[in-house]
């Protein structure tokens, strides 16, 4: 594959990868404005809750999904079929097991939901029991249809797992908003969810059979390919996946469950909140997630040097992309929260985004060099800061929410985010080894260079309230913007990258 090719299959496993995330980012904002204004506010709060601790089944992937992506990815550059289906079908045996485990772990869950929150009241209980049944059901189902998944993204055929997940959310929200409308309850709204969900299963697994029969190299997914060897390869890969989704799951997982039980009154104004930071997540990590295939195939190649640079490259554009969405976040956020789901809810969480959007610019910003780690294999190498941002984050969480309720609990984020980038730039890389970077340059390029873009629009953000007019606010924010934008020009971008930009509007204009 030629260098020009192997650019066209990233960008094009990019933006299939931002179509599944724009899916997604239609639902969480179209849905919760609908929501919030024809539910109460506990009802809305108790539905957030039954998606938060349904998504806890995803968590017991342990990452072999992602390890299946990238075996696929390894194996097929290597033109090693046996292996490769070795690793496939022991990977689908482990889902199963864990899909049974989740069904368990549900079962206990909604029997113990009066005790794990206290102050959910009693006319929700049953709806929330039901919901959770239903909704966590069907994505225990979905834990082995995973596997399908992942062959395509290692197959770098991402824009099929996106179209039938992307349009399995849209079709969602589409027919949650008709079951509100018609004034169905939270039980409708999950039966509704589980069968898509179910749906959307049998659509992947139609669609890989439909693959296997026309691929030149068929894959056979089998019992008798099952093996101890396969299985103790993916628990080496998968182990330190498993310590990091533990310290995602104690960073993202854990605030709508600390919330509901310490405040169930602030749980639905923190689901607002939280539901703008997961879009931008789920954003951004649409459009770095085509870099964990690609990562594999460059480290297939024994180029360390390569996927350093990929590093430097992926999080100073990541940077100036989170930068460029996320401080309008911050700065108008009552206005946008007013006008997106209305002034109770905007008075009660506006404070909350402008927190949890800062701790995720902090952390999202490490996410390139996270798959670059995940794709070279060298995920196992730097896993105890991601457990201990988790823990700091719980600890934090904990003990700020019990004395400031929902503040607190974003407090607490922002605390574990900090202390996951300082570990990753003093711990973690100088002990890779696979991926060869400088830690003066990734600070000084990758980070520095894009936050000096943005002080001319921090300082007017700082300064707003003192302007004496609305004129001279309005003034003062356009120039800022403008300088940002010729900083972003002159100093973010690289010379190359700005001959590439201008090369690409030249051709744009004959």
């Amino acid at each position: 594959m030629t260098a020009r090719s192997e650019k066209l299959l990233v960008l094009k496993n990019a933006v299939a990868n931002l179509v599944r995330g724009s899916a997604s980012a239609v639902v969480a904002l179209v849905l919760p404005p609908f929501l919030t204004r024809s539910m109460s506010a506990d009802a809305f709060g108790a539905w957030s809750l039954v998606l938060q601790l349904s998504a806890y089944v995803g968590y017991l992937d342990f990452g072999i999904q992602t390890a299946i992506s990238r075996f696929v990815a390894h194996t097929t550059e290597r033109q090693d079929a046996e292996h490769r289906d070795r690793m496939v079908s022991t990977a689908l045996g482990c889902l199963l097991a864990s899909g049974g485990l989740a069904v368990l772990g549900l079962s206990l869950l909604a029997l113990w939901l009066p005790h794990l929150f206290p102050h959910l009241p009693g006319s929700l209980l049953f709806d929330v029991r039901v919901a959770l049944v239903l909704v966590g059901g069907s994505l225990s189902v979905g834990l082995p249809a995973s596997v399908f998944a992942g062959i395509f993204v290692g197959l770098q055929r991402n824009e099929v797992p996106a179209a039938i997940i992307g349009g399995s959310r849209l079709l969602n929200a589409i027919l949650v908003v008709l079951v509100v409308h018609k004034g169905g309850g939270i039980p409708a709204m999950a039966i509704v969810v589980a069968a898509v969900n179910l749906t959307s299963y049998l659509v992947q697994y139609a669609s890989y059979q439909r693959l296997a029969a026309d691929s030149v190299l068929k894959m056979d997914i089998a019992v008798k390919n099952v093996s101890k060897a396969a299985a103790f390869e993916l628990f080496d890969y998968c182990f330190s996946l498993t310590v990091w989704g533990l310290g995602m799951l104690l960073v993202t997982g854990l605030d709508l469950t600390i919330v509901g039980f310490y405040r169930f009154n602030d749980l639905a104004y923190y689901a607002v909140a939280a539901t703008i930071v997961t879009f931008l997540g789920g954003l951004f990590g649409a459009i770095f997630g085509a870099m964990g295939s690609t990562a594999a195939v460059i480290h297939a190649r024994g180029d360390h040097i390569g996927l350093g640079r990929l590093v430097l490259v992926a999080t100073r554009l990541g940077m100036i992309l989170l930068l460029a969405t996320g401080l309008p976040l911050i700065f108008f956020s009552y206005g946008l929260l007013r006008l997106w789901v209305g002034p109770l809810y905007a008075s009660h969480a506006t404070i909350l985004l402008q927190v949890l959007v800062a701790a995720n610019i902090i952390r999202i910003c490490a996410t390139p060099y996270s798959l670059a780690m995940i794709g070279s294999g060298e995920q196992r190498r730097v896993i105890l800061f991601p457990l201990l941002e988790g823990l700091v984050n719980l600890t934090s969480s904990m003990i700020l929410g019990y004395y400031f309720g929902a503040l607190g609990v974003a407090l607490g984020t922002s605390i574990g985010a900090i202390v996951g980038v300082v570990g990753n730039v003093l711990y973690n890389m100088p002990r890779t080894l696979e991926v060869q970077l400088s830690v003066r340059e990734y600070i000084r390029d990758s980070l520095l260079r894009p936050l000096l873009c943005v002080v001319p629009i921090v300082l007017v953000g700082i300064l707003w309230h003192t302007f004496p007019s609305t004129l001279l606010r309005s003034t003062t924010a356009a120039a800022a913007t403008l300088s940002c934008a010729i900083l972003f020009w002159r100093i973010a971008l690289m010379p190359a990258e700005r001959l590439r930009v201008m090369d690409l509007l030249r051709a744009r204009t004959h």
